[in-house]
């Protein structure tokens, strides 16, 4: 059988169908329980739960990388300071290269003035 043959048939089956006008026994009121039971989600709550999982997961992070750099051998690298080379722990390059876009920026306001 076609579908569309058969979608119009049920189309017109229903349309000729009239819908009934009775309401189910109490079922105003049991809506109106169903609302009343429901309760506002405590958006303060959903972000709290968030944010103690993230600092959970945060400090086994840092627990973590704490204990790895306890327990690596101390690098170092050597930097080339004009003609002279110097030797300085990773921790201090490290923080050095985090910080030389700050430098920079303070050179160039020094500069503009």
């Amino acid at each position: 059988m076609n579908l569309t043959e058969l979608y119009q048939k049920l189309i017109a089956a229903e349309r000729s169908a009239v819908p009934g006008d009775r309401v189910p026994y109490a079922f105003e009121k049991r809506i109106m329980a169903r609302l009343a039971a429901r309760t506002a989600p405590d958006n303060l709550l959903l972000w709290g739960r968030a944010l103690w999982r993230a600092a959970v997961s945060c400090v086994a992070v840092a627990l973590l990388l704490g204990v790895c750099s306890f327990f690596m051998p101390g690098e170092t690298t050597t930097v080339a300071n004009g003609n002279s080379s110097a030797t300085e722990e990773f921790s201090q390059a490290f923080e050095n290269t985090l910080l030389a876009s700050v430098d920079q920026s303070v050179n160039s306001f020094e500069d503009a003035q």
